[in-house]
This record gives C-alpha cells, structure tokens and sequence, in this order.
C-alpha cells in the first residue's frame, strides 16, 4: 500500500514462508469478485501458475482454506473465498489502514524533507 511517499508493506508469516502480504489480499479480493483463481491471475497480471501457487501457500498457512476450488470449467466450477478467507482479507486490509494512520505523522514530517525527484 502507498500512502503518499511512503510504501507501506504488511507481511504475516508462517514459518518461514509468507502467508498473507498486499498481493495474496489483492488476490483474494480478485478471486472473491471472478469466482476463478485464472481470471483473478489474468486481472492481476500473473500467470494461473503464480495465481494458483499463492492461493496454495495461503491455504496451507491458515488453520482454516481462504480458498475453496471445484475442478472444471461451467456452472458451480472454479473457485470461492471462504468465510475464513473474508474475515482474514478484511482484518488484513484494517491493519494496513491502522498502519498507514500510524505513520502519518513521521510521513509528514519526512515527506517535507524528500525531494520531488532525485538530483541529477
């Protein structure tokens, strides 16, 4: 998430792999308006191959799937965001906003240092 000058970038691990950041939520919240990990992937910009091994990551991560897939193409096929998944999305969507308004204060007073663009 950008706010301003500042790039703020929540990451929750498991272990040692990341189980949720800003492009696992994006991918959620693209899933939940497709219904398909591939549309979701295509509307991101990522192959269903990259889509499809963070939906994994996220589903092994979490006690409970962000994610349920039904195999196929056609009607009741593809894939949905779960209860858990929502309720994860939206308290990773709050914290982010937490943080940025966290940070507005010192953002502030280091944006008024920053230049507008690098020296030449």
């Amino acid at each position: 998430m950008r706010v301003g000058s500042l790039k703020l970038k929540a990451q929750l691990y498991c272990g040692d792999e990341a189980a949720m950041g800003p492009g696992k939520a994006d991918l959620l919240e693209a899933i939940d308006q497709s219904g398909s990990i591939s549309a979701a992937g295509r509307a991101l910009g990522m192959s269903y191959r990259r889509a499809w091994l963070l939906v994994d990551s996220m589903n092994r991560c979490f006690r409970d799937r962000l994610v349920e897939t039904t195999a196929g193409g056609g009607q009741g096929r593809g894939a949905r965001v779960t209860g858990a998944g929502r309720d994860v999305l939206s308290r990773y969507r709050a914290l982010e906003a937490r943080l940025a308004g966290a940070a507005a204060d010192d953002l502030a007073g280091l944006e008024a240092m920053l230049r507008a663009v690098p020296m030449a």
